[in-house]
């Protein structure tokens, strides 16, 4: 089959961000109406608006971060269009942590020889086999808002900035109930905000916790429509 090339300023249009102009870095889309934009832009607009940048529709009155989510397809996607695109903004990243004094992620540091978007099965095999002990890790304290539930032996946990909502709400799950297909019963509270399914620790920690000392405190309770 012939090949045709394409020349990059024809996908632009696909694949940068709406409010800053320049190519998606960890693109996030909006469930309801599948815009994608860059978290940082998206995160900072919708502290003051409740409407997508793009098409003004509505994402929910008041809590309109949570209807967002990491669009990791689109990102490999970005990243295979455009050269070098990766590689700088790891750069970028760790000249960022590096002139204000702090400790560069091992999540960065570890990306920075690796390809994410070339990966092959086996590798991330391997990266399952691991659990993920390499990832950025968050401090957590997880605590009980419910009188009927009861509360976690444990609970304090040092996981992956990269595990989601969901996958808090399947251990709660598995240690209320002993059963980790009920996790859909469990609402999962940062500063008494419901935090969405897919929402990872790491984007908790950048928008709701911000500057807080840590570890990030969440609650857990029965779900809303349960009660």
């Amino acid at each position: 089959m012939m090949e045709r090339k394409v020349r990059l300023k024809t996908v632009n249009p696909f694949i940068t961000c709406y409010i800053c102009k320049g190519y998606l870095i960890d693109s996030t889309t909006i469930t309801e109406c599948l815009h994608t934009f860059c978290k940082s832009c998206i995160v900072k607009y919708l502290e003051e608006k409740n409407t997508c940048p793009k098409c003004h529709i509505e994402i929910h009155q008041s809590y309109p971060l949570n209807y967002i989510s990491f669009d990791r397809t689109m990102q490999d996607i970005v990243y295979k269009l455009v050269p070098n695109l990766q590689e700088k903004e790891f750069q970028r990243m760790q000249d960022f942590y590096r002139k204000r004094g702090l400790t560069v992620p091992s999540s960065i540091v570890n990306d920075e020889n690796s390809n994410e978007c070339n990966k092959s099965q086996s590798q991330e095999n391997h990266e399952d086999e691991d659990h993920h002990r390499s990832d950025e890790q968050v401090n957590i304290c997880l605590e009980c808002r419910a009188p009927n539930l009861k509360h976690l032996k444990r609970r304090y946990l040092r996981i992956s900035s990269q595990a989601t909502i969901t996958h808090l709400k399947k251990f709660v799950a598995l240690k209320l109930y002993n059963n980790i297909n009920r996790f859909k019963e469990v609402d999962i509270l940062c500063n008494e905000e419901i935090l969405g399914k897919d929402h990872t620790l790491k984007f908790v920690s950048v928008t709701r916790w911000r500057s807080k000392d840590a570890p990030l405190l969440l609650h857990y309770r029965q779900r809303v429509a349960d009660l």
